[in-house]
């Protein structure tokens, strides 16, 4: 004898209980077993963060479907079978149809099926980006950020984490860190993702904020889930040296070019302490290319002392504090003899223009020689942080290895 509870369904005012509680499908006086579907079939209002979950008791589970717009959720059995568990939560104001069998060990089996729609109660925090952007390629030293438009709450941090999914074609040892409006580079809140070691070059890396669902506050849930898929380019690193007013660039560890630099002057110490005319040492990455960029020294006004306002071109940014790889716009005679510019890295107008086309966003740019420290929350100076107090600015504490991308 088989048992088949089959319901409608489920409609905003539907039955069933608003926290998720179950439909049952008993099993008979012959032995068949029971199985319960979590949400009941018609609740109108199922917690997205409970998920959908499929139990059997008496027997084990078979065949168990879960569907979302005619495609498959996703899901895990458990190793007795006794127990089916949606991978990730479910999205918010969504349909659900679920049909499960279940078989006892005389042959016994009852099938249940249950219909519902999750709660349509989003949260007004959401992910505003996920940086690299679709299909870029970028550098060997790109971290992965995910940019909210306002300030997530601490106790929603540890669900967001496990809740992103990163692959790439190699197994990549790495730690997420959550970062202030403060700490972040265009003053978003963010969580960061960062490699232990640079990303092996040409291969393909894939993210996915499984956001749709989460508990964020007081019964309100993430309202989307968000993907990006992006390649690591070749290796490209850039050395650069204050004092022998060099530039070396090197691909795939090659070098390829090198040309004669001028570097930050300094003598404009400010009142936060800082000599805003000297540039940082440290590890950089490239972070966008602008084809004629204007500048403004930080902290001044036009007829202030030091008041500059110029068009420079092919300038590849490397810092929040103003600092890009641009054409020489001054005194030629400074180039590869000493230490003229604002605190950037003024180059022959050929060698800008190469630099600006070649390089990926993400790429290292390494400054050594001056006696201004590039703080870690000044661009993507992520490189900055060593690799475990970088990871204890993540919600869980500890690295991950993201899954292999076929």
């Amino acid at each position: 004898m088989v048992l088949a509870l089959v319901l409608g369904l489920a409609t905003a005012c539907g039955g069933g209980s608003e926290t998720g509680g179950g439909t049952t499908a008993k099993g008979g006086e012959d032995g068949s077993p029971k199985v319960t579907i979590t949400p009941a079939d018609g609740n109108g209002k199922a917690r997205p963060d409970q998920g959908v979950t499929v139990t059997a008791s008496g027997g084990t589970l078979g065949q168990v479907s879960v569907k979302l717009k005619g495609a498959d959720v996703p899901g895990t059995l458990s190793a007795d079978k006794t127990r089916w568990r949606s991978q990730w939560t479910l999205r918010p104001g969504a349909s659900y149809q679920v049909s499960a069998t279940a078989t006892s060990a005389k042959g016994k089996s009852t099938t249940a099926t249950s219909a519902f729609r999750a709660s349509r109660a989003t949260a007004a925090t959401r992910v505003n980006n996920v940086v690299p952007s679709e299909n870029e390629t970028v550098g060997t030293g790109m971290p992965v950020f995910v940019q909210f438009n306002k300030a997530v709450p601490e106790k929603a941090k540890a669900a967001i984490e496990r809740s992103i999914e990163i692959s790439s074609s190699t197994p990549t040892e790495g730690a997420w860190r959550w970062l202030s409006a403060g700490e972040s580079f265009n003053g978003l809140p963010s969580i960061v993702f960062r490699p232990k070691h640079p990303w092996k070059p040409r291969q393909r890396v894939s993210v996915t904020v499984h956001y749709a669902g989460l508990k964020i506050g007081d019964d309100v849930y993430g309202d989307r889930d968000v993907t990006r898929t992006f390649r690591i380019g070749d290796s490209h690193t850039v050395n650069i040296n204050a004092k022998t007013h060099r530039a070396v660039v090197k691909k795939n560890g090659r070098v390829v070019r090198t040309w004669g630099v001028s570097l930050g002057s300094g003598g404009d110490v400010q009142s936060d302490g800082v000599d805003h005319l000297l540039t940082t040492s440290g590890i950089h990455l490239t972070m966008d290319h602008v084809r004629l960029e204007r500048m403004r020294p930080p902290g001044k006004k036009k007829g202030d002392p030091g008041w500059y306002d110029e068009k420079v071109p092919w300038a590849t940014r490397i810092s929040n504090s103003g600092e890009y790889i641009h054409q020489n716009m001054d005194d030629p005679s400074c180039l590869g003899n000493r230490n003229c510019s604002h605190g950037c890295v003024r180059s022959p107008a050929n060698d800008a223009q190469w630099f600006f086309h070649w390089s990926y966003r993400g790429d290292f740019v390494t400054i050594t020689g001056t006696k201004r420290s590039l703080a870690w929350t000044n661009g993507w100076a992520v490189w900055q942080l060593p690799f475990p107090t970088w990871t204890k600015g993540s919600a869980l504490g500890t690295p991950i290895t993201t899954t292999t991308l076929h």
